[in-house]
């Protein structure tokens, strides 16, 4: 992959609102993009680093005889209910 096909470009400025050096690294170098606060996208670039941890991790597991499995990041109210944790989220569903 060519520097010059990318889809985002680098960036010589650092972004004001941003708080996290390791943020403000990776939004100038243009491995991530600020969405709203503490939600960031990954571009091509970030990704493809993302797919080479992921392929490392595998290989290892799959030495040691590991396994791997896919969790939901939705899960039903009521598992919330029961262990007295939904109280803690109603200020943010709101």
């Amino acid at each position: 992959m060519r520097l010059s096909t990318l889809f985002t470009k680098t960036s010589r400025e650092t972004p004001k609102d941003e708080l996290s050096f390791n943020a403000q690294i990776l939004i100038q170098a243009g491995f991530i993009d600020k969405v709203a606060p503490g939600v960031y996208t990954f571009l091509p670039l970030g990704l493809r680093v993302i797919k080479n941890i992921e392929k490392i991790i595998r290989e290892e597991m799959n030495n040691i005889g590991g396994q791997e499995l896919l969790m939901p990041s939705l899960i039903p109210k009521q598992s919330w209910k029961t262990t007295d944790r939904w109280i803690i989220l109603m200020p943010f569903l709101s």
